[in-house]
């Protein structure tokens, strides 16, 4: 599971121009899901997406969570974060799980995401999306897998 933060001060996304999801300050999650990912993945991801402290403090360093400042979530599903580019120039999705697998991943993520405590919004699973964003900072995080997953 791949899993892109982005630290925003608002974004919003649009399906066929019409606002399905729209936050404030907080996060915004673009969540690639591969063949071999699982329960277990999500909710790794999702606890370390809650707590992870990447919001300044009253000194300014990255020492508080989006939970800590009250910040809400925008996860969009996002299977291009699958990519193969290592060969040729058009990009392989081989590793990307298949449709009813993602969604059931990406849901549970966002489900475990609000379990946390996080105000979560999203986008439309499987559609075409124009996501809009402020990013803050900039501040841009690729979370790394589990532990037990890290040398696959």
């Amino acid at each position: 599971m791949k899993t892109l933060l982005q630290r925003v001060s608002s974004a919003t996304v649009r399906v066929d121009g019409a606002v399905v999801g729209s936050i404030q300050e907080g996060l915004v999650v673009l969540l690639g899901v591969e063949r071999d990912d699982g329960n277990d993945d999500a909710d790794y991801m999702a606890s370390k997406t809650a707590g992870l402290r990447i919001f300044p403090d009253s000194a300014g360093n990255m020492n508080r969570s989006v939970l800590e400042i009250g910040g809400s979530a925008l996860v969009i599903s996002q299977f291009t974060l699958a990519a193969d580019t290592r060969r040729g120039r058009r990009p392989s999705f081989s590793t990307a799980a298949r449709p009813l697998e993602a969604e059931l991943l990406y849901r549970r993520y966002v489900d475990r995401l609000k379990a946390e405590g996080v105000a979560v919004e999203t986008g439309r699973f499987q559609a075409m999306m124009e996501v809009e964003l402020v990013n803050d900072g900039p501040v841009t995080v690729l979370l790394d897998p589990r532990p037990d997953r890290a040398g696959r």
